[in-house]
């Protein structure tokens, strides 16, 4: 077996023997010598040179490749103003290449640090550098469906946008915060996300350069389609502002399970306002928990916040929840019955009753 650091040293010794000569030299051998190191020197450069070249063509971009009717797409979204340093690390974090300094260097190579499409680009696993920052400059980018079921939240519906590859959670969560094209979305003091409540929940196809604003006008926009001038009447008629159907509609949406008690809990709501009686809506407390939790304790129900419907009397700052067409309906129409509590067992199926006390026995038996 060849020891390495033997074949250096002969390597040393040689090129040492090449260039090197003593003081006793002659001027012809001294010239002779001279030449050699110009020989050496030009060969090392010439082989960094041809290395460069290497490297540099192992990064060169080319044409993308088509990805997106492959079975390992990954979608990507590419934020406005996003480094070359960000976009790297991501894409190793889900796998599209296997290091950030390797698409680091592509990007530099390539001049490519302010050339990124805002948008989002269907990749795959285990990408090149090179071929990776190819389909990012020059590839196109992907309309992408997307499904937002009813009940959801604006941090559910940023969540499952960013899972999807069509907003990044940071940016959908920071526009939401105070976005509102309509009148009707009231601003108010202690409301967390100005659009909650007014995201209809849909299947959607967005473009992939679609920003989060782009998104969020989109789906208000079908909220706006959907509340017909017939609603807006039978909100009027019971002196009720678009931001309180939503509002009340949210809660109703959070806190039915099933459609057909979505009525009798719109009802039950409306009177404890009417008298004056705390909400007491458990989905209320859920909405500023950190975690979901099954049962709500004694303790939860102290939460010092605007949103605790125990501690505080009315309508919470604004909607938990963006509500569908049917708690919407509900919250027009409430059902007539004398019912003032109600309780869900594990299954989500309610019970309801007139008094505390006969109240209290329900939840005994079904909690």
């Amino acid at each position: 077996m060849v020891d390495f650091k033997d074949m250096m040293d002969s390597l040393k010794d040689r090129v040492t023997n090449f260039i090197s000569y003593d003081a006793n030299a002659s001027d012809t051998e001294i010239k002779s010598k001279k030449r050699n190191i110009i020989i050496a020197g030009s060969s090392c450069l010439l082989v960094f040179l041809l290395i460069f070249i290497m490297v540099f063509l192992s990064f060169k971009t080319g044409q993308p490749m088509d990805l997106q009717d492959r079975d390992d797409v990954i979608y990507f979204h590419v934020s406005k103003g996003m480094s070359s340093a960000e976009i790297g690390k991501e894409l190793e974090q889900k796998g599209v290449i296997n290091s950030t300094a390797k698409f680091w260097l592509a990007t530099k190579l390539n001049g490519a640090d302010a050339r990124f499409k805002v948008g989002t680009f269907a990749l795959t696993r285990n990408m090149s550098a090179s071929d990776a920052l190819s389909v990012l400059l020059y590839g196109k980018t992907v309309p992408l469906r997307v499904t937002i079921p009813e009940g959801y939240g604006v941090k559910e519906i940023a969540k499952r946008l960013d899972e999807y590859g069509i907003c990044s959670e940071k940016d959908f969560l920071r526009a939401a915060r105070n976005y509102a094209p309509y009148d009707y979305m009231e601003e108010h003091k202690d409301t967390i996300y100005r659009v909650e409540g007014f995201l209809f929940p849909d299947t959607y196809e967005f473009a992939g350069n679609a920003t989060a604003e782009d998104i969020m006008k989109r789906m208000i926009d079908e909220f706006d389609d959907q509340l017909t001038p017939a609603m807006r009447r039978r909100a009027a008629e019971r002196h009720i502002s678009i931001y309180e159907l939503v509002n009340m509609a949210s809660l109703i949406e959070k806190e039915a399970r099933y459609e057909e008690d979505m009525p009798i809990i719109s009802q039950v709501l409306w009177k404890r306002l009417n008298i004056s009686m705390p909400l007491q809506s458990d989905a209320t407390l859920q909405y500023v928990m950190d975690e979901i939790k099954e049962d709500v304790s004694i303790a939860d129900t102290k939460i010092d916040s605007p949103y605790n419907s125990y501690q505080n009397y009315g309508l919470p700052p604004g909607p938990i929840a963006n509500p569908g067409i049917k708690a919407i309906e509900a919250a027009l129409n409430p059902a007539s019955t004398d019912y003032l509590y109600f309780v869900a067992d594990r299954e989500g199926k309610n019970y309801y009753s007139t008094t505390y006390s006969d109240h209290l026995a329900i939840v005994s038996e079904v909690r």
